[in-house]
């Protein structure tokens, strides 16, 4: 077992896994134009929703 973890980390596979550990992946772009279209779409909605009275508006200590 030793033999084998001391080559891991002399060939340096060890710390790339450390390094990369928690990065998650990038989204392609298509993925980024689909997201995009739906928080514009949802934000039309609800702006709509909040014009028509359907929908309370938020009052302001609680928004982000």
């Amino acid at each position: 077992m030793r033999r084998v973890k001391k080559r891991w980390q002399q060939s340096g596979k060890i710390l790339q896994v450390k390094k990369i550990r928690y990065q998650s992946k990038k989204e392609n772009k298509t993925l980024r134009k689909k997201s995009a279209l739906h928080r514009l779409a949802m934000s039309e909605k609800i702006a709509y929703l909040k014009k028509i009275g359907r929908m309370p508006e938020e009052k302001g200590y609680n928004k982000k």
